[in-house]
């Protein structure tokens, strides 16, 4: 298995440009995750790795050798997509081994890989099988089989569960997390689905236009975001952000109806800034009247109030035990500051 080392990364369409020099390392085994929204790069950058989409300029190496300009064929990865893309006259066992049928491997080999890569995804019944004859989670199953069989230095996912309900997905992200410490593969995963790369990964890229806002572990970029997006991208719900104004070393808020006091160097009177509280980090207090509860999402466990404020800024705070605030009531709110971030509300910056 092999790491990966990725500089300096452009890639433009004609005039428009839709990656940014990017620069990553992603170590021998690692499972990393690109994350972000919709037209973010994510793929791009994947499917540049691949050898599917040119690189314009810069470089990507797998392990000790330069892959920048070698055919797909020739890089080392295997590549799950999307839709499976599976040969559907052939049975499962003929689609796994499909590939090293064509590149002449010898069949005792074929035969050899394909029990190995069925042992590790629990495919040993569906076998002789058609994909029609498959669930959807089985059928993606059968397509991470499928390169597992290559022995690849570098595995990549592009959005692999997109295509599955909920329990399936679930399922699934147990699935590949198990075949990760099965087989210690390099693992390179794309997903929209934060929840995805807070599970699944030992290292988080955030992407966002073309470029790489904060790379880190999953916790560490939960509990330490460089700026705005990432701290509200990484947690679901998404963390609650307040307009405030710096006032005599506090901040002013307006939604809260309060000055708060944060242990971070502020800048000057006057300045705009951003106060982000995660939802577990505000507690309802039913005495107070500052917002109204318009809805309440039971969860079983947990649950969510949505509030709004008298300034019109929505706020969600996380419940547990068995009382819930009921919708139409108004109610105030404590706060944990010392948890909380305060972001600059121009630049977006975290404030430290």
């Amino acid at each position: 298995m092999s790491g990966l080392t990725i500089r300096d990364v452009i890639k433009r369409y004609g005039d428009v440009q839709v990656m940014h020099g990017v620069d990553l390392d992603i170590g021998d085994g690692e499972f990393c995750v690109f994350v972000g929204p919709s037209g973010c790069g994510k793929s791009t950058l994947l499917r540049m790795i691949a050898g599917l989409e040119e690189i314009t300029e810069g470089s990507v190496a797998i392990g000790e050798r330069d892959v920048t300009r070698m055919d797909p064929s020739e890089r080392g990865v295997a590549m799950v997509f999307q839709t499976y893309a599976l040969y559907p006259h052939m049975t499962v066992k003929e689609n796994m081994g499909f590939g090293l049928k064509m590149n002449g491997h010898p069949k005792a080999v074929i035969e050899e890989k394909v029990a190995e890569a069925t042992r590790i995804l629990k495919l040993e019944e569906y076998l002789s099988r058609k994909p029609a004859a498959l669930s959807g989670g089985q059928r993606q199953r059968v397509s991470i089989g499928r390169a597992i069989v290559r022995g690849p230095e570098v595995f990549l996912f592009d959005e692999p569960l997109s295509n599955l309900d909920a329990e399936l997905r679930v399922e699934m992200r147990v699935e590949i997390a198990r075949l990760h410490k099965e087989i210690g593969a390099t693992m390179i995963y794309v997903t929209h689905d934060q929840v995805e790369a807070m599970t699944l990964a030992d290292k988080i890229v955030v992407l966002r236009a073309g470029r790489i806002e904060q790379v880190g572990a999953p916790l560490e970029l939960y509990r330490d975001p460089d700026n705005k997006f990432v701290a509200g991208f990484i947690g679901s719900p998404a963390m609650n952000f307040l307009d405030g104004t710096v006032s005599g070393g506090k901040i002013t808020v307006p939604a809260l109806r309060q000055d708060c006091a944060v242990d971070v160097s502020l800048p000057g009177d006057g300045a705009a800034v951003s106060l982000g509280l995660r939802p577990e980090h505000l507690v309802i207090d039913p005495a107070g009247d500052t917002h109204s509860v318009e809805l309440t999402e039971a969860l079983g466990g947990v649950s969510y109030a949505y509030l709004m404020s008298d300034t019109g800024e929505k706020i969600i705070v996380e419940e547990r035990g068995d009382v819930r605030s009921e919708e139409g009531t108004r109610v105030g709110l404590t706060l944990d500051l010392p948890r909380a971030m305060v972001f600059d509300a121009t630049s977006e910056a975290r404030i430290r």
